[in-house]
C-alpha cells in the first residue's frame, strides 16, 4: 500500500471531514445536468426551496461549468460540486470555476492522484472492492457508489461495510423514494444523489414549482 507523508495524511483528513460536512447537510444531492443556460438560477432556487442545498452540476453538458461560476458568484448560500468528472483537465477546468466539491463516476489512479494536492474534496466513483482499495492506498475513505442499483445496491453496501469499515458512501444511480430509505438506514451511507426531482418535462416547461415539491417531499421521507 502506497504510504503517505504526515502532510498529505493530514489533508486527506481533513477534505474526509468537510465531506462528511458536506454529505450531511445534503442528505439528498441532486444530480444536475443543465440543457439551458436560462434554467440555472430557477431550477437551483427550484431545489434550494424545497430543502436541497447541496447540489452536484455535471459536466456532461457544454453549460455545466458556466452554471457553477454562476452559482458560486450569484447563489453562495448554496454549495455546488462539479459531477462527471473524467480526467486531470477536467478537474482543473471544475476547480477553476469555483467547484466545492467534485465526484467523478469512477476511479483512475492518475485521477485520484490528481486530487490529492488540491484543496477541493474529491468523492470518486466506485462499484466495486477493488475500486475502493484503489482509493484506499492514496487516502480516500468518502466515495460515490455508482451506478448503485446495478452495483448491488443496499445489499452490496452492507458486504463492502465489512472490509471496509472506514468508508463512507453517496449511493447514485438508481436511487429513487421508493429505495430513499433502505439506502439511508445503513450506516455506511451519508446521502444520496439522484435525478428523480428533475424531470425533464417540469424542467422544459419552468414548472418549478414541480421541482420544488418533488424535493421536499424526497426529504420529508428522512425525517
Amino acid at each position: 500500500m502506497t504510504t503517505l507523508d504526515s502532510g498529505l495524511q493530514q489533508r486527506m483528513a481533513d477534505k474526509i471531514k468537510l465531506l462528511d460536512s458536506i454529505c450531511a447537510r445534503a442528505r439528498i444531492m441532486p444530480v444536475i445536468t443543465i440543457a439551458r443556460e436560462e434554467d440555472i438560477l430557477p431550477l437551483a432556487d427550484a431545489l434550494a426551496a424545497g430543502g436541497l442545498t447541496v447540489l452536484e452540476v455535471t459536466l456532461r453538458s457544454a453549460f455545466g461549468l458556466t452554471a457553477i461560476r454562476r452559482l458560486r458568484e450569484e447563489r453562495p448560500e448554496l454549495c455546488i460540486g462539479a459531477g462527471t468528472v473524467l480526467d486531470r483537465q477536467m478537474l482543473a477546468a471544475a476547480e477553476e470555476a469555483g467547484a466545492q466539491f467534485i465526484v467523478t463516476p469512477g476511479s483512475t489512479t492518475e485521477l485520484l492522484k490528481a486530487s490529492l494536492d488540491s484543496p477541493v474534496p474529491m468523492l470518486p466513483g466506485t462499484s466495486s472492492a477493488s475500486d475502493i482499495m484503489i482509493g484506499y492506498a492514496l487516502g480516500y475513505r468518502r466515495f460515490k457508489l455508482f451506478p448503485a442499483e446495478l452495483s448491488g445496491g443496499v445489499a452490496a453496501l452492507k458486504a463492502l461495510g465489512g472490509p471496509f469499515g472506514e468508508a463512507r458512501f453517496c449511493p447514485t444511480g438508481g436511487v429513487n423514494t421508493e429505495n430513499l430509505t433502505r439506502y439511508m438506514a445503513q450506516p455506511n451511507v451519508m446521502c444520496v444523489g439522484g435525478s428523480w426531482m428533475l424531470d425533464s418535462q417540469w424542467i422544459k416547461n419552468g414548472d418549478w414549482a414541480k421541482v420544488q415539491q418533488c424535493s421536499a417531499e424526497a426529504l420529508k421521507l428522512l425525517d
